[in-house]
């Protein structure tokens, strides 16, 4: 019995982001990291274009696939490091999905890249006490950590603004 699988654009659209996000999440999974749990996390600029160009479905897409397949090719599968990063992307989507869809209000690049950095951020802080470090004394971190999110969060932004405003001029 042979079973055949169909695709549309937009799956070959998720894919193709996907493939883009996780590459990005793989390089910089590689690079060092003077303070622990800061990294600038330019995936997330994949995830926001794909927010602003194509709605949140598509976002969750990239972002999901973007953890499971990246912690699969990196080895972190089901590790301390998953968690973290699932928790990280779970909470950037939401907030993601909250502010996409509040009535009057939108968000340009900057806005989305520096609410899912502190979301992501704020999540992953959590489940890293909740799970890991049980310990009052990491709050001391939260701060810094936040501070962290909020300047990678607008370098993404800009970035990010950046590509989709490069997607729109004319090609010669």
């Amino acid at each position: 019995m042979t079973t055949t699988l169909t695709t549309n654009r937009e799956d070959h659209l998720i894919a193709w982001l996907a493939a883009l996000a996780i590459t990005i999440h793989l390089i910089e999974a590689a690079l060092p990291s003077p303070v622990p749990g800061i990294k600038p996390g330019l995936a997330n600029v994949v995830t926001v274009a794909a927010l602003m160009l194509f709605g949140w479905r598509v976002a969750a897409w990239v972002s999901l696939l973007r953890v499971l397949v990246g912690s699969l090719f990196a080895g972190t599968f089901l590790s301390p490091t998953f968690a973290l990063s699932l928790s990280g992307a779970a909470g950037a989507l939401l907030i993601l999905g909250l502010a996409s869809s509040l009535p009057g209000v939108r968000f340009g690049a900057l806005g989305y890249c520096i609410l899912a950095a502190m979301a992501h951020m704020t999540a992953q802080f959590f489940v890293a006490y909740s799970l890991f470090i049980h310990h009052p004394g990491l709050f001391t971190l939260l701060p810094v950590l936040m501070t962290a999110a909020v300047v990678f969060g607008a370098l993404s932004g800009v970035l990010t603004q950046t590509a989709l405003g490069s997607l729109k001029e004319p090609r010669p």
